[in-house]
């Protein structure tokens, strides 16, 4: 399970369903050379939407450190109980095909987060607009 997978599992908590199974993974045609088949992670996609700003809101009040999940990729890690090191940044960058220059955190950063927001709505997160723009 890569890192996306997991802070939108964490997020959308009980409400997610089961991840898909190995056998309903796509298989491999005989055409195609086996080192170029690519196992796809599962796609996690609750039943009903989720209110993620209510969830990760209660969840920030219940925090004994002041999180600002609504700004920043690391508290919103943080907040659902991830690692948010450098490293694992960059991993969760690299996951979802970050371009930039890795060295500058702070541009890697604001970036991470519009695209993690934007995931956790498309996997069924309500969220506000200003936070997916």
């Amino acid at each position: 399970m890569g890192l996306l997978s997991t802070i939108i599992s964490k997020v959308f908590g009980s409400k997610a369903p089961a991840p898909a199974t190995p056998s309903e993974a796509p298989a491999a045609s005989a055409s195609t050379p086996v080192d170029v088949v690519a196992v796809a992670e599962a796609v996690i996609v609750p039943v009903e939407p989720i209110d993620v700003t209510a969830y990760l809101d209660g969840l920030a009040a219940a925090s004994k450190e002041k999180l600002g999940w609504k700004t920043s990729i690391v508290d919103l890690m943080k907040l659902v109980g991830m690692e948010s090191s450098l490293s694992d940044r960059k991993e969760l960058a690299k996951e979802l095909n970050y371009t930039g220059d890795m060295s500058d955190s702070a541009a890697m950063n604001i970036w991470l987060h519009k695209q993690v927001l934007q995931q956790i709505a498309k996997h069924g997160g309500k969220l506000p607009p200003e936070l997916l723009d």
